[in-house]
């Protein structure tokens, strides 16, 4: 996947809140001080030790990510870093003087590449002497972005967005983006890791914890779920108020991501109903499932909108209006992912087909409409 489609992939959707949860969710934290969560440099229990964190991101619409301390016999394990930043590393200080108790990070585990989740992992690897514990997609993925460059955005790139619908303009503009960026987002990522997988058990401190590895947000998105504690850390796999960004880039231009992120949804079935949500970015809630039907709900509707309309071709910009009800101009290649991400999920489903037309672009169109007009 070309790095510089892959800085666009760094946040949840865009589309802001798939559903109202209609008070169907419970935020069993929300009446304490500051609105029940913590300020920079502070740490909240969850369980005892279990801190919740909180750190500053320079993605408007996020504003922060929640990180984790879990206490592990001596040290501690720290669960994603936040992006590279300098105000951010102040405020680690802060938590390192006021919340370790004398006792040092003994291992940095992160859920997936993202820069705000694994931004600063480099850096905490120097500071304590920890390891890198990640799925192998993702450390390899991380790794493989850090280190591509290129003095000009790469013409399969241009050529991408270009059977995509997007203008002279719009392509100029992401010539103008330039290529490298995911460098500038995290510190040097660890050159080893211990790698994590799809069902290993994890003992941290007293606790085990069982990897669930989700898909498409990202290649091998590790979750955690300990039955002690009930608790699973979702990262960007579920959250309370937002959907995780799906999206299809020019490094894999045929890939299927939501019809992955469906089918891994499936492997969070068996937890309880009352299991206690960690997530990434909003508030922890209880409501798993509830909040799962939700997320499949959302995407359905909007597949479903997709259907409704391809009776007659669209190219993928084309579709945005159909999706997206708000200006997305400053986000047009996450938009386009996303839209991307549907129309492969119902190619997936036979239910449309994909054609060039004479400019180069891609039209798609219900496979029942293309029958009928041949």
């Amino acid at each position: 996947m070309s790095e510089a489609s892959e800085n666009d992939m760094t946040e949840p959707g865009i589309d802001g809140t798939p559903t109202a949860d209609n008070g169907s969710l419970q935020y069993p934290f929300a009446d304490r001080g500051n609105g029940g969560r913590p300020g920079d440099g502070e740490a909240m229990e969850m369980r005892p030790g279990v801190l919740w964190l909180r750190m500053p991101v320079p993605i408007p619409g996020l504003d922060y990510i929640n990180l984790w301390l879990l206490e592990d016999g001596d040290g501690w394990t720290l669960v994603d870093t936040g992006f590279r930043s300098s105000k951010l590393q102040a405020i680690w200080e802060q938590v390192f003087e006021r919340h370790l108790n004398g006792r040092p990070i003994t291992r940095i585990l992160c859920t997936h590449f993202h820069p705000d989740h694994l931004g600063l992992a480099g850096w905490l690897q120097e500071r304590w002497q920890a390891p890198l514990w990640m799925s192998h997609g993702e450390w390899c993925f991380g790794r493989m972005l850090e280190l591509e460059a290129a003095p000009e955005v790469p013409r399969d790139v241009i050529d991408f967005y270009h059977r995509l619908g997007f203008s002279d303009a719009q392509l100029e503009a992401i010539r103008k983006r330039g290529f490298g960026n995911f460098s500038k987002a995290v510190t040097p990522i660890p050159r080893s890791f211990h790698r994590i997988a799809d069902g290993d058990r994890i003992l941290i401190g007293a606790h085990g914890w069982e990897v669930i590895v989700g898909r498409g947000h990202s290649p091998e998105h590790a979750c955690l779920y300990s039955p002690d504690l009930n608790l699973l850390i979702s990262g960007d796999q579920v959250l309370p108020r937002i959907s995780p960004h799906i999206g299809v880039y020019p490094g894999e231009p045929d890939a299927t991501p939501l019809t992955l992120y469906l089918q891994s949804l499936e492997k969070f079935a068996h937890l309880p109903t009352d299991v206690l949500v960690l997530p990434a970015h909003g508030d922890p809630f209880i409501g798993l499932h509830t909040r799962i039907a939700m997320l499949k709900r959302h995407h359905q509707v909007r597949l479903d909108a997709l259907l409704g309309a391809l009776h007659r071709p669209h190219t993928a910009t084309a579709t945005l209006p159909l999706l997206f009800k708000r200006d997305i101009a400053d986000h047009i290649t996450l938009a386009a992912g996303e839209a991307v991400a549907h129309l492969h999920h119902l190619m997936r489903g036979g239910q449309i087909t994909r054609r060039l037309n004479a400019a180069g672009i891609y039209e798609y169109s219900r496979s029942d409409a293309r029958l009928a007009a041949e």
